[in-house]
């Protein structure tokens, strides 16, 4: 998968899951950013459980690329003392 595929989805990403941890979707700018580390992160995780991580542009990528996501912002939130969830 490309790196502009990455960023795509990323981004996508990013937004579902700020949307999902902090309602009012905080800064934008950090949640996109954190969406693609996200996507990174979720990749890794599911590759470690023994599932396919992120496999392209796709449904199932998004999913795992949502996850990830929403645990790297809820971790970023945890240490910044914001109210997530």
């Amino acid at each position: 998968m490309s790196i502009l595929a990455w960023i795509v989805l990323g981004l996508v990403a990013g937004f579902i899951a700020s949307k999902l941890v902090s309602r009012s979707g905080g800064s934008l700018v950090v949640d996109l950013v954190l969406g693609i580390v996200g996507a990174v992160v979720g990749g890794f995780l599911f590759n470690q459980f023994g599932s396919a991580g992120v496999t392209g542009l796709n449904l199932y990528s998004l999913l795992v690329a949502v996850i990830g996501a929403v645990v790297v912002l809820a971790i970023y939130h945890a240490f910044t003392g914001r109210r997530a969830l």
